[in-house]
């Protein structure tokens, strides 16, 4: 294998490729207790998509899995390393791209934080509402990876329901677009929504098109106390046959596929 990383990184980005043992058992796992991680034998810390689309080109050619992260704050393991993995890190791959205030759209790679895109579009009077409990830490890419939804889901919709289009790297290294730009698509197989939630297994995700709205006013959270849990399941579901949810929102209260 030794021959072969000199090869790979021969066509990476200065110091993209490490073969650090610390180093590499450090990006080893994500947050989640308990789950299997294996021992990697290497990690790229992609800088552009062409670090992305070398390493996806070099694994295919000698059949070598691959585990793609951003900040591994996940909780189901889906960012450990299994033996002899190449782990291929994306959190350096943070850019917001383009913010579209006319047609209520962003562009951005998969580093970015979810706060900070959130924080920027306030700026531009825009929102992203998908809001998971890791929003300060966790990466768009791995939002997408994973359907992240958060505390806001039932209200506003999850990942899936924001995103557009995809530019995705596929196994052999091929870059593609999946997806739309426009608020309407109905034609053809909703192949950008397979991708998400596919947790890595179709492709290597670099860029997301993201549907926005208009700046919402921040969520309001509220502790209810009850005797047992049928109780509380009633005062959910009681709450929101009634409607209150919608009639105690923002001015927006379109749900976010209509």
């Amino acid at each position: 294998m030794g021959a072969d990383l000199d090869g790979l990184a021969a066509e990476l980005s200065s110091g993209a490729l490490v073969t650090d043992r610390d180093v590499i058992d450090s990006y080893s796992a994500d947050k989640a207790l308990f789950c299997p991680v294996g021992t990697a034998s290497a990690l790229v810390r992609a800088a552009d998509v062409d670090d992305v689309v070398a390493v996806m080109r070099f694994a295919t050619a000698h059949r070598i899995p691959v585990v793609t992260q951003g900040a591994r704050t996940g909780l189901s393991g889906a960012a450990n390393a299994t033996d002899g993995a190449l782990l291929l890190n994306v959190a350096k791959l943070n850019a917001i791209v383009d913010i579209d205030e006319v047609n209520q759209t962003c562009r951005v790679q998969p580093g970015v934080i979810n706060q900070d895109l959130k924080s920027a579009l306030a700026e531009h009077g825009l929102s992203y509402p998908p809001d998971p409990g890791s929003v300060a830490i966790s990466t768009i890419g791995g939002n997408v990876a994973t359907n992240a939804g958060g505390m806001c889901c039932v209200k506003y919709g999850v990942t899936r329901d924001y995103v557009r289009g995809l530019t995705v790297v596929l196994a052999d290294g091929t870059v593609t677009r999946l997806g739309r730009q426009t608020a309407k698509g109905v034609a053809g197989l909703d192949l950008a929504g397979l991708f998400v939630g596919s947790e890595g297994t179709l492709g290597v995700i670099v860029e997301i098109t993201l549907g926005l709205r208009p700046l919402v006013t921040p969520p309001v959270t509220g502790v209810g106390i009850f005797p047992d849990l049928e109780s509380a399941g009633h005062t959910v579901s009681e709450f929101m046959a009634s409607g209150a949810a919608r009639r105690c929102s923002s001015s927006w209260t379109e749900a976010p596929w209509a």
